[in-house]
């Protein structure tokens, strides 16, 4: 190895860089939540306690004392399995999906050092993975049908396994893996029905296997489903934990080394009666056997079976995993507080000398004995999402996380803290100061009431909660209490949607019954209260999007409902009374395609626009007013269509100019520079939650996206870098280079010489096939040929999509028009003017002559012949500049802002 290279070092530099490398759009800065059903590790534990767990298809390496977080980032795929050398310097883990990949780290560094690609070809990925404790092979158990056992060299960097062995179906899933610790070529595994010894003759590299069935009349006696299987201390005989709380042992028969490969076997030979408690955790430390078990009790076992030691009074949910400290505690001294065994004696639970012998298995892998010691401290992993440490000395056991045992896909941030408010279907919500990454308060509502939706109001006062079986809370934003005497319970399903006006008025929800209900505040005695104004069952399928806005003309809130019936719906909030929701607008936004989402348009332009993303990768801009579809773009295409969308908060009103677009598809989260024009290089997106992303929220200084995973039961903070898109967007070249690369073959292809060949004959078409007049050959087509071109090229576009494409290259842009030209209209279109005639208005127009038609030579010394439009006329005339400059009309600021008046202008 490289003396340069940081692996060859074993210094632990984790956590003294800086991991936050500026180079991508969307850095991953903090996961909230994990994978309580895969094992934590506790991979630190002197001076700092540093842990390792999964979320989602990360694996994430926190120092519990620095509040840190490393993030191990390389799988696609959610993370299936992972485990670590008895050193806890390599960490291995594996994925389940297309393309699967197991990865060994050094987590001293967090670095990847080798990985395997592709290591599942046949199957779905990896179901079970172990590591010897020299870490110097690893064995897989594939996620497939017919389950395939390979062990691997990684050491040696080789792509293929040294050794497969293919499972027979009847042998069940297998889904636990565990090497023998003190003998490198045994392994042990089990499926609910049937453990599995195998024996690794390295030199043909074969795999023998023995897997006896076991039935109700191996002992006649019920065993129960197989948990987890472990070689004994004794290291003759391996042992089965079953759900039943007993433990089926097997003997061991290994052949002799002069024998042939294939002949060792295990048989059963008893069945121990253990403990009344399921037993879902089983394994070994120093010289004791450790169980935890499904009533939360952790137990400890001699090498004969016998009780030394147990946890039962913290009362804990499930045991899903337990980790012991790499190293044991201090020796105990006359301050040590350790509890006693369960012996006659009554002596302290330790690890020492007893009459001159040492305890039973308290010889380390050399052979030689250890000295006395205190026992180890221990992380523990419960079903509930809650994560523990006990202190061994004390028996002191303190909360680590307690996380949200359910999905989660209700998440919102502050309009003007750092708040981040997480919903999760049990009822819980928490709240977090992400700049400090710490936890702040929760509120756990009761069974049945699981968190759909939540939504700060803008002042950031109240907190709207949305469940699972259709209540409705308000709640206080800091103290998660409830504000309003009873939750309302107008809804009989799950509440998708809340959203308030921007003066807080009013509050619409959104069901999945495709029900619109809208909350409105009065004054009653003096005191402000919500009441329920009405619903209205508006749509035929799902609600996408709800959003409130505001009239230009009143400041009046505004409601609006976008719908996968393509359907587009205004409310009239001023003439809706109790129980009678008014609609006020009704438009259908496209013919085919589903719209998925919708966003107010930041004010880049004069005209105010609706964002509305459709199934087709499409992005479409709609007046707001007049609902017309100005604008059909295609949008970021990263696999699936974009399902959520946000406009990118800015810092300071310098920014207000350059805007950007947050939003998600089924799997990714993604940045975009608006305006929207269909240039691929001005997107960027990255895999956040593989199994699907169930919602998106932004910070209110525009700093940092937050993404909830749904099932993984996780949410994901990301650092926003502006800079690295605007880099990315540069390289991708100016004016049209960027959308050359979108057509086939590009400039040079045949697709776009076909085009251009389209193109003149369009012109061809126009000037008339037959006519002997000189060819005039421009750079623009007629607008009433854009219909023939596209059915040249294989679109067939239905009279409403060529409606809409009109429509953008009508009122695309600033229209302009040269000064020669705007004089040779006047003098040659319509109800045309003479030369004298229009010069005769310009003198009058420009001050030049007194009120009236013509010159008079008693009136004034200056002629209309002897007017110089260069310097009166600028080169470029745009509606604006005729309509102030030349005309001399004022038009106020608001009927700029109007979004009207645009089509206004281009009608002048």
């Amino acid at each position: 190895m490289p003396k340069d290279s940081l692996v060859a070092s074993s210094e632990d530099i984790l956590f003294q860089k800086d991991d936050r490398a500026n180079v991508y759009p969307l850095t991953l800065t903090w996961s909230f939540g994990w994978n309580s059903s895969l094992p934590v590790y506790y991979i630190r534990d002197e001076n700092q306690r540093v842990l390792l767990y999964v979320r989602a298809h990360t694996a994430v390496i926190h120092n519990v004392f620095k509040n840190n977080q490393h993030h191990l980032q390389g799988h696609s795929n959610v993370i299936s399995c992972l485990c670590v050398s008895e050193d806890r310097r390599w960490i291995a883990t594996a994925d389940k999906g297309p393309s699967c990949l197991i990865i060994i780290w050094d987590s001293l560094t967090g670095i990847p050092v080798h990985t395997i690609f592709d290591s599942c070809p046949e199957g779905n990925g990896i179901g079970a993975i172990a590591i010897t404790p020299d870490a110097k092979y690893l064995a897989t158990i594939s996620d497939a049908e017919i389950q395939k056992v390979c062990i691997w060299r990684w050491t040696s960097a080789v792509e293929t396994p040294a050794c497969t062995l293919d499972l027979p179906k009847e042998y069940g899933f297998q889904k636990y893996l565990a090497f023998n610790p003190t003998n490198n070529k045994e392994l042990v595994s089990n499926s609910k029905t049937q453990a599995i010894y195998y024996l690794w003759y390295e030199e043909g590299d074969t795999l023998a296997h023995s897997a006896p069935r076991l039935t109700e009349k191996t002992f006649n006696k019920h065993v129960g489903e197989l948990s987890q299987s472990v070689f004994h201390l004794n290291l003759t005989q391996i042992l089965s934990a079953t759900m039943e709380g007993k433990l089926v042992v097997w003997n061991i028969h290994r052949p002799a080394p002069s024998a042939s490969p294939g002949r060792p076997h295990i048989t059963p030979c008893k069945l121990v009666h253990l403990q009344k408690e399921g037993i879902t955790v089983l394994t070994t430390v120093d010289s004791y056997l450790v169980t935890g078990d499904v009533r939360g009790n952790i137990k400890f076992y001699d090498h004969t079976l016998s009780i030394v030691n147990w946890y039962s009074h913290f009362k804990l949910s499930s045991i899903r995993t337990l980790s012991f400290s790499k190293t044991p505690a201090a020796p105990p001294t006359e301050k040590s507080n350790y509890p006693q065994d369960c012996t006659l004696k009554g002596d302290l639970f330790i690890l020492r000398r007893r009459d001159g012998h040492f305890v039973p298995g308290l010889c380390d892998r050399t052979g030689l004995l250890s000295p006395s010691r205190a026992c180890r401290n221990l992380v523990i992993g419960a079903s509930d999402a809650t994560m523990y440490h006990l202190t061994a000395d004390g028996t002191k056991l303190e909360k680590l996380f307690v996380e949200p045992q359910d999905a989660i896909c209700a998440i919102s941030c502050h309009p003007y803290q750092p708040l981040l408010a997480i919903g999760s279907f049990c009822g819980m919500i928490k709240v977090w100061d992400y700049e400090k990454k710490r936890y702040l308060f929760s509120r756990v509502f009761e069974k049945g009431l699981g968190i759909q939706s939540l939504t700060y109001n803008p002042e950031g006062d109240l907190l709207g909660a949305g469940f699972t079986e259709g209540t409705v809370y308000i709640l206080d934003a800091m103290s998660l209490e409830n504000q309003i005497p009873e939750p309302f319970r107008y809804s009989r399903t799950s509440v998708t949607h809340i959203s308030f006006s921007h003066d807080s008025q009013y509050m619409a929800t959104a069901d999945v019954l495709f029900t619109v209900s809208v909350y409105t505040v009065v004054v009653r005695d003096g005191h402000r209260v919500w009441e329920y104004l009405a619903r209205l069952r508006s749509h035929r399928k799902s609600i996408c999007s709800l959003l409130f806005g505001v009239h230009l003309d009143s400041n009046e809130p505004r409601l609006m409902s976008l719908g996968k019936d393509r359907l587009l719906i205004e409310y009239n909030l001023l003439e809706s009374s109790k129980d009678r929701l008014e609609v006020l607008d009704i438009h259908r936004t496209d013919q085919h395609h589903y719209p998925t989402c919708m966003v107010w348009y930041p004010p880049l332009t004069r005209e105010l626009f609706l964002l509305i993303c459709t199934s087709d990768y499409k992005v479409k801009l709609f007046n707001s007013t007049t609902k017309m579809c100005r604008k059909t773009l295609l949008g970021p295409v990263y696999g699936s269509p974009i399902e959520q969308v946000q406009i990118l908060p800015v810092k300071s009103p310098l920014d207000l100019q350059k805007r950007y677009m947050v939003f998600i598809n089924r799997d990714k989260v993604g940045l975009q520079i608006l305006p929207v024009d269909g240039n691929p290089h001005k997107t960027s997106a990255i895999i956040c939650h593989p199994n699907g992303v169930a919602g998106v929220a932004l910070s209110h200084d525009g700093c940092y996206a937050f993404t909830a995973g749904g099932q993984d039961r996780s949410v994901v903070q990301w650092e926003i870098n502006l800079s690295a898109l605007e880099a990315a967007v540069s390289l991708g070249g100016e004016d049209l280079t960027p959308f050359y690369g979108l057509v086939a073959g590009g400039r040079e292809g045949k697709f776009y010489r076909e085009l251009e060949d389209y193109f003149y004959y369009s012109q061809l078409r126009r000037q008339g096939i037959d006519t002997m007049e000189t060819r005039k050959v421009s750079e623009h087509i007629c607008l009433s040929e854009l219909p023939f071109v596209m059915r040249a090229i294989g679109f067939y576009p239905s009279e409403e999509k060529i409606e809409d494409m009109f429509n953008e290259v009508r009122f695309k842009g600033k229209k302009i028009i040269r000064r020669e030209d705007f004089l040779k209209l006047l003098l040659t279109k319509g109800e045309h003017m003479t030369e004298e005639e229009m010069r005769d208005c310009f003198a009058t127009l420009f001050g030049l002559n007194p009120e009236g038609w013509k010159s008079e030579p008693t009136a004034s010394s200056i002629k209309g012949s002897e007017i110089c439009f260069e310097e009166q006329l600028p080169d470029e005339i745009t509606a604006e500049i005729f309509t102030t400059d030349i005309l001399g009309l004022t038009i106020s600021q608001d009927f700029r802002q109007d979004p009207t008046v645009s089509e206004v202008r281009r009608n002048v």
